[in-house]
């Protein structure tokens, strides 16, 4: 007889907070700490894919959780048909992924630095490196599933301490999400338990639970 599946372990629960900006620097205290927790227990995995309805704000609060610790840190948008991290973080549109992987733009184009500040920015040695999604591509998956692609996250994987990556929702872009979680250690589901899916596209290895 089979056995049941089991559930993926609940990795850190942060609480929500009356803030509007994304910025690092906006983080409440509760948060702060909670998502510090949680890169502590990823430290040394090397990369780290999120997705699940609040995996924006938990790929920028992890991303800058850890590089407050030390740590060489990039943070990876690759939700590239619904783009958010230029927005939230006030950061440059483009050339970001999209671009690259289109071969509009080069490497050291589509890298933005993001100075943490506030509470957010601990023992931080250096800034934030960003990538953002670039343009919208309604169609991702033949970039996302590519050689480029593969490559530029084999490189980020090869630079920096911890790679973040912001990826598509569950249910929207499976294929772009079975393309990228072939190159992490560990990939989440951040949103409320009520969220959590029953039956995703690639394995979960663990939860992120928002209030």
């Amino acid at each position: 007889m089979l056995g049941r599946r089991a559930k993926p372990p609940v990795l850190a629960e942060v609480p929500s907070t009356q803030q509007t900006s994304a910025r690092p620097g906006a983080l409440g205290r509760a948060e702060l700490q909670a998502l510090a927790a949680l890169a502590a227990q990823l430290a040394g995995s090397g990369s780290v894919l999120l997705t699940g309805p609040a995996k924006s704000k938990v790929a920028i609060g992890l991303a800058a959780a850890a590089a407050a610790e030390g740590g060489r840190v990039a943070l990876l948008e690759c939700d590239l048909a619904a783009p958010a991290l230029a927005g939230a973080l006030g950061l440059d549109v483009s050339p970001g992924l999209r671009e690259y992987l289109g071969g509009d733009a080069e490497a050291p184009e589509i890298l933005q630095p993001l100075v943490l500040a506030g509470p957010a920015s601990g023992r931080a040695a250096e800034p934030l490196t960003c990538i953002v999604a670039g343009e919208a591509e309604p169609a991702p998956v033949a970039l996302l599933d590519s050689e480029r692609c593969d490559h530029a996250i084999a490189r980020l994987r090869r630079a920096y301490d911890l790679l973040v990556i912001d990826a598509p929702p569950l249910s929207e872009d499976p294929d772009s999400l079975r393309a990228l979680a072939e190159h992490v250690s560990s990939t989440i589901f951040c949103g409320e338990r009520r969220e959590a899916p029953k039956r995703p596209p690639v394995p979960i290895t663990g939860l992120v639970l928002t209030a």
